[in-house]
C-alpha cells in the first residue's frame, strides 16, 4: 500500500511528462516574461504605497482593517502549496540526479551535493526541478498578498515587508531565467519553513476560532524558520562562491543572477532585522511582541 501511494506520487509530481518536458519560455508560460515581472512590481509597490497614503492620511485609521477569515484561509493555502513544492522538488531532484549520474563518471567533477549548489555552464532552465521552480515562481505572486494584508492590518514596517516580497517575486524569476545555480536547496529550505510556519499560523486562527488563546498566533514557529532559512540561505551562498572560485572547473551557471540574487538577500536580511529585530515584533500578522504577545499598530 505505502508503495503504491509512494509510486504514485512519484509520478504525479516527478514523472508526468508535462513535469519531465518542462521548458522555460517567455511566449508560452504566464508571467514569464521581464515587461510582465517589472510591470506587476511596479503596480504592486504603488497599490501598496496608495493603501497605505489613503488609510493613514484619508481615513486616518490607527486600527487595522478587518479581514475576517482571509488570512487563515490564505495561511492554510500557502502552507499546502509550499508543502506540494517541497515534495515536487525533492522527487524531482531525485530523480534528476538518478538520470544523470552516469553521464558525471568519469567525465567531471560533478557530484549530487555539487549539482546542487552549483549547476554546469550552460544548464537550460528545463525538466523536473525548473517545473517546480516555476511553480515556486507562481507561488511567489500568491505569498506577494501578505503585503498587502500587513498594510490593511496597519502593521509596522508594511514598507519593508512589500518590498520584501517584490524582491522574492524578483528573485524566482531570476532563477529561471538564467539557470541560476543553488536554486533547488533554495526551494527545499524555502517550502519546508513556509509549510511549517503557515501550518503553524493556520492552527493559531483556528485555535483563536475555538476561543483558547492563540498565544502569539504561531509567531516564534515563524521565527524560527526564519532564523532558519536565513541560516541555509548564507550557507548556500557560501558554497556557491566555494564551488564557482575553486572547487569546480568552469564555474557555476547563472553567477550573473547569484549576484544580483545575494544583494537581494542582503536586502531581505536587513527587512528581517528591522521586522523581527524591533521592540519583539515576530510576524506580519501582528501575531506578537515582546510585550503580551502584542504588537503595536503603525
Amino acid at each position: 500500500m505505502a508503495a503504491a501511494v509512494l509510486g504514485g506520487a512519484t509520478y504525479w509530481l516527478a514523472e508526468h511528462p508535462a513535469i519531465v518536458g518542462f521548458r522555460w519560455s517567455p511566449t508560452d508560460l504566464w508571467f514569464s516574461t521581464w515587461a510582465f515581472l517589472l510591470g506587476f512590481l511596479a503596480s504592486y509597490v504603488a497599490l501598496c504605497l496608495a493603501l497605505d497614503a489613503f488609510l493613514g492620511a484619508v481615513l486616518r485609521r490607527r486600527r487595522p482593517l478587518p479581514l475576517g477569515p482571509a488570512p487563515a484561509a490564505h495561511s492554510l493555502l500557502m502552507a499546502a502549496v509550499s508543502a506540494a513544492i517541497f515534495a515536487g522538488t525533492l522527487l524531482s531532484a531525485v530523480a534528476e540526479i538518478r538520470d544523470t549520474r552516469w553521464s558525471w563518471r568519469g567525465r567531471s567533477r560533478t557530484t549530487p551535493f555539487r549539482w546542487l549548489l552549483c549547476f554546469p555552464p550552460g544548464t537550460r532552465s528545463s525538466g523536473r526541478v525548473f517545473f517546480w521552480s516555476y511553480a515556486y515562481y507562481l507561488s511567489r505572486y500568491l505569498h506577494a498578498a501578505r503585503g498587502v494584508s500587513a498594510v490593511l492590518r496597519r502593521r509596522r514596517g508594511a514598507a519593508a515587508r512589500v518590498f520584501a516580497h517584490a524582491a522574492s517575486v524578483a528573485m524566482a524569476f531570476l532563477w529561471l531565467e538564467f539557470s541560476q545555480s543553488f536554486q533547488v536547496l533554495a526551494i527545499l529550505a524555502s517550502t519546508l519553513a513556509h509549510a511549517v510556519a503557515f501550518a503553524a499560523r493556520s492552527w493559531s486562527w483556528a485555535a483563536a476560532g475555538l476561543g483558547h488563546h492563540p498565544a502569539a498566533r504561531g509567531a516564534p514557529v515563524a521565527l524560527a524558520c526564519q532564523l532558519a532559512l536565513l541560516g541555509c540561505n548564507l550557507a548556500c551562498h557560501v558554497g556557491v562562491v566555494w564551488m564557482h572560485f575553486g572547487a569546480v572547473g568552469g564555474g557555476c551557471s547563472g553567477i550573473g543572477a547569484w549576484v544580483f540574487n545575494t544583494v537581494l538577500n542582503a536586502a531581505l536580511l536587513w527587512v528581517f532585522l528591522h521586522c523581527y529585530g524591533k521592540r519583539g515584533v515576530f510576524d506580519d500578522d501582528g501575531g506578537g511582541s515582546g510585550k503580551g504577545g502584542r504588537s503595536k499598530e503603525l
